[in-house]
């Protein structure tokens, strides 16, 4: 595997192989990700040149160390304004529209907890998990948010009106093994076999003609892009109203 634009990001490495199947691990400071202000605006632009290049013909992700994505600290960052939440709106809909702009298959491989933005595994077209993962959503009801970036959306959608609801307003955790039993992942394997089983499959799905690949990605993700048109600007608006109740904030 050869690196992909490695000095342009601090919370990604990328590597691409010789038959254009790019992996991206998500970490910081070469450990597992911690959620924040950098990643929150990192990983949009990520995303979109990812989508962008036509040398890529599938992504596997995946996170580095123990989690996936286990932890949060948006420190000063997270004092709240309508000039922040402003830009945390904008990030926030590009985080998600170019993950799904992606136009070639991607494969989540979820090698730890993914209590923080777990969306963006599940929202991939086939996500595998080591035996340790556990998918939850810690940082919004349970800490007096409304969980309406997203993961209002995905959420029902994965897990059904009804149990996606319990599972938003009591910060439920899934460990693998129910979150197979749900569908929400396809397979788990233990976390040395993770990696290899993904960029497995992902060779696999690179297999077919260029055009097949590419196109049915499109068909697949096309139901997606419209639920997170109709719904997420809406989300947010509500997530960021309820907010500025208790969060800091500062009046710029």
């Amino acid at each position: 595997m050869r690196p992909l634009d490695a000095d342009h990001y601090r919370h990604a490495v990328l590597e691409r192989s010789d038959d254009g199947v790019l992996l991206v691990r998500l970490h910081s400071d070469g450990d597992s990700l911690v959620w924040g202000a950098g990643p929150h605006e990192e990983l949009p632009r990520l995303f979109a040149e990812i989508g962008d290049d036509p040398e890529t013909t599938a992504v596997v992700l995946t996170g580095t160390g123990d989690d996936f994505i286990g932890r949060i600290e948006f420190g000063d960052a997270g004092r709240i304004s309508p000039r922040v939440y402003s830009r945390l709106v904008r990030e926030g809909r590009r985080l998600l529209a170019s993950l799904l702009d992606i136009d070639v298959p991607m494969v989540a491989a979820v090698n730890g907890p993914a209590r923080h933005h777990a969306e963006l595994a599940v929202l991939c077209d086939i996500v595998l998990a080591a035996e340790h993962a556990v998918f939850q959503d810690a940082p919004h009801y349970r800490r007096g948010l409304v969980p309406g970036d997203g993961v209002h959306l995905v959420w029902p959608l994965l897990l059904g009106p009804n149990r996606g609801r319990y599972f938003l307003l009591t910060g439920q955790e899934l460990d693998a093994h129910a979150a197979l039993a749900l569908g929400v992942v396809s397979e788990v394997l233990p976390a040395e076999a993770l990696l290899p089983r993904a960029l497995e499959l992902a060779r696999q799905i690179v297999s077919q003609p260029p055009r097949t690949v590419r196109y049915t990605r499109q068909v697949l993700v096309h139901g997606l892009r419209r639920l997170l048109a109709d719904g997420l600007d809406a989300g947010m608006a509500f997530e960021g109203l309820a907010a500025f109740e208790h969060w800091p904030r500062d009046e710029a």
